[in-house]
């Protein structure tokens, strides 16, 4: 079990190191990209790892939300608790245009 959770940390470092390059940084500091602006590179980065990972993040938040859902009602933040664990990674996963992160 340790092993696993092991190379799965290791596994997740590369990812993030692989991808600091196509980081949101260029097109904050520079504004959003043209579509003629994003080359084939990133294209394949978004459909080949940023989309699959932000599919597992919806995933992954909408189990948390369901899990702060008593905790948020109590609260009275359920709506920032959604925006934050789901809506925030659906949009970023599934309305974005491929290759402009």
């Amino acid at each position: 079990m340790a092993k696993a959770v092991r190379q799965t940390l290791i596994c997740l470092l590369v990812l993030g190191l692989v991808l600091v390059p196509f980081g949101p940084g260029r097109a904050r500091a520079e504004g959003p990209l043209t579509p003629d602006e994003i080359g084939v590179e990133q294209m394949m980065a978004d459909l080949a790892l940023v989309r699959p990972l932000g599919m597992v993040a919806t995933a992954l938040g909408f189990v948390c939300f369901t899990l702060a859902l008593p905790f948020s009602a109590l609260g009275g933040n359920t709506e920032a608790t959604f925006l934050k664990l789901v809506k925030e990674p659906a949009k970023f996963t599934f309305i974005r245009p491929l290759g402009d992160f």
